[in-house]
């Protein structure tokens, strides 16, 4: 596959697996613009970590339109528009949505959410980061986010589960699966070129690659 000639790259995985790193090693690789998330600007997020229950619901709707509004800002494919390397693709907002919300919020949510989706265009690739719970709950305690010290392995885990029930019938871009337990593709050099010349190889609507034999959820 050629990344140059993509219009929109995104980079997915459970919270601490790297990807909004790998976007930018890429995106400067690239010369992309990039396209990150900003969970710094919703309201809700920290009361959220303290109180799933209580703010799950003001927490979704916050991504939700958040995200909506970043992606209506992408311009549109032609000859001369760059390439956008992003840390998350929108349907990954409604894989939450099914993870924290009550089957009320839920199905309130889902109305608002599909007149959103049916707006938002599907990337050209998706590169979907993976990692065990264990690990993950690792990578979050050394970065050391103080709103995010609530988060458990058991979390991570259900993560980790639906993440890979959305991508076992997600068709709306191919799909390129790396194990990064022993791999990390956005500050090593040997492993971004590996990464890279495993993707160029990638022709396929599915690729997986396992350095050292890491079990890759597929």
């Amino acid at each position: 596959m050629q990344l140059e000639v993509l219009h929109h790259i995104a980079i997915e995985g459970v919270i601490g697996v790297g990807k909004s790193s790998l976007a930018r090693r890429l995106g400067a690789h690239l010369n992309a613009d990039l396209m990150m998330e900003t969970p710094d600007e919703n309201p809700f997020l920290e009361r959220f970590y303290a109180d799933q229950p209580g703010y799950a619901f003001q927490t979704q709707l916050s991504f939700l339109f958040q995200r909506l509004k970043q992606v209506q800002g992408m311009s549109q494919p032609g000859m001369f528009s760059p390439i956008i390397v992003s840390d998350f693709v929108f349907a990954k907002d409604a894989l939450f949505a099914r993870l924290n919300l009550s089957d009320d919020e839920f199905r309130l949510y889902s109305q608002m959410y599909s007149q959103a989706a049916q707006q938002v265009p599907e990337p050209d690739l998706v590169i979907w980061l993976q990692a065990s719970p264990g690990n993950l709950l690792g990578r979050v305690r050394r970065r050391g986010i103080r709103m995010e010290s609530s988060i458990d392995e058991g979390y991570l885990s259900r993560l980790c589960g639906a993440y890979a029930d959305h991508f076992a019938s997600y068709d709306g871009a191919p799909v390129f699966t790396v194990a990064t337990e022993h791999f990390n593709p956005a500050n090593q050099e040997a492993d971004f070129a590996t990464l890279l010349q495993k993707l160029s190889a990638f022709t396929s609507r599915r690729g997986y690659f396992s350095p050292g034999g890491d079990f890759v959820r597929r």
